[in-house]
């Protein structure tokens, strides 16, 4: 394997910690994220095997125990969910064997891998979620642009870093690919171009709360249409849901989930922004730079191995908090402000918020798109390259 482009993920230490628990190991997420290439870098002593492959696969269905009896020392099982009869056969493997860190399996569907996982090999295996690059993860070897504005342009894909090819190609054809294969291979879509306007409408909500009704009637489907395809989305890793706070507060609040897309290059081709300039003066780029902290603060979470603690605050007199990280006996309100000059009218909402939060209230931060990291107002600035520290204890002010 040609490792020469590698770039080192974070989630690394969080695998070398696991594996020596566990005999199994799965790394799921969104195809071309990089699941294989780190499964092959950090095992490079395992055989490595892609379901794929439809002689392998035709193996592997017709004779699992011999597929299985091929690696007496575990492997690499790529795409795994796409032979399902496996699953048993590796829970009598795995008993039989006693060895911790045996199999290390990847799988872009992560609802099938997760059923498999749970039917067969319940406590026997740890799994992780792969995202794209993190902006962390790239500053780390030197790849993030400095430009706001270029980064979310080109989102985090790992191919985008690794090849000479044109992003807004590739996200063509990844759009293409993911509806084509994945979708048919999971729900019955009649229709592809009505999924594909749906996967735009979704896009072109982000931020915002996933209202289904109204999604459902601009695209001509149903409510439980809707539901099912964004379950669909959520389950193969292109978009997540950030759920509101909703404890502890005597007031009336949404209980509404907003919908963010784990990578903003793609969310901006869904959208039709394709160059720098359309991006700086288009009516969603607040909200498209909101996308880009929140999703770094859920990569850095799952990054970590740990249950997203991530919420928004919003109250129904319109009162909102961007971001809330659960820290169990405080709650860290986060803006996110787009601009690079900060003013006073970026803290108002985080001033609102300690006296909402009152004794609940914990670190306060506002992130910018300046570069920058400062006090001010009782506030910690932190410039957008560096949102992932928004989960990190805060240092005092001689050490910023």
């Amino acid at each position: 394997m040609n490792i020469r482009n590698y770039i080192p993920r974070q989630i690394e230490k969080t695998i070398r910690d696991l594996v020596s628990g566990f005999p199994c190991l799965a790394i799921t997420g969104a195809r071309q994220a990089g699941k294989t290439t780190l499964a092959r870098n950090l095992f490079p002593d395992k055989p490595y095997v892609s379901l794929e492959d439809l002689d392998q696969r035709e193996f592997a269905g017709n004779d699992p125990k011999g597929f299985l009896d091929r690696f007496p020392d575990g492997a690499i099982l790529d795409e795994v969910q796409r032979s399902p009869s496996l699953f048993s056969y590796l829970q009598t493997r795995i008993d039989d064997d006693g060895r911790m860190g045996l199999f290390i399996l990847t799988g872009s569907q992560h609802f099938h891998l997760t059923e498999s996982i749970t039917q067969s090999l319940a406590g026997r295996t740890v799994m992780l979620n792969l995202t794209p690059f993190s902006m962390k993860e790239l500053t780390s070897a030197s790849r993030l642009s400095e430009n706001p504005d270029q980064a979310i342009l080109t989102g985090g894909y790992p191919p985008l870093f690794s090849r000479k090819v044109d992003p807004q190609s590739w996200f063509e054809n990844y759009t293409g690919t993911y509806l084509e294969r994945d979708v048919r291979s999971v729900i019955n879509v009649r229709d592809l171009m009505t999924f594909r306007q749906f996967i735009r409408l979704c896009a072109g909500r982000v931020g915002q709360l996933a209202n289904l009704s109204s999604i459902g009637a601009e695209c001509g489907v149903s409510h439980n249409t809707v539901k099912s395809w964004l379950s669909v989305l959520e389950a193969s890793a292109i978009i997540f849901f950030l759920q509101p706070w909703f404890r502890n507060f005597n007031k009336r609040l949404v209980k509404t989930p907003k919908i963010y897309f784990f990578d903003t290059g793609l969310l901006c081709n869904l959208l039709g922004i394709l160059e720098i300039g359309h991006l700086r003066y288009h009516p969603q780029r607040g909200s498209i730079f909101e996308n880009l902290v929140v999703a770094e603060t859920m990569k850095e979470r799952l990054n970590q191995g740990r249950k997203p603690n991530l919420y928004f605050f919003r109250d129904r007199s319109g009162f909102e908090i961007d971001l809330i990280v659960d820290g169990g006996q405080r709650l860290d309100a986060v803006e996110i402000k787009s601009g690079k000059t900060v003013t006073g009218e970026f803290f108002q909402g985080l001033d609102r918020w300690k006296d909402v939060a009152g004794n609940s209230a914990g670190t306060t931060w506002l992130v910018y798109g300046g570069q920058e990291k400062f006090h001010r107002q009782g506030h910690l600035v932190l410039p957008w390259s560096r949102s992932s520290e928004i989960l990190t204890p805060p240092a005092s002010p001689s050490q910023t």
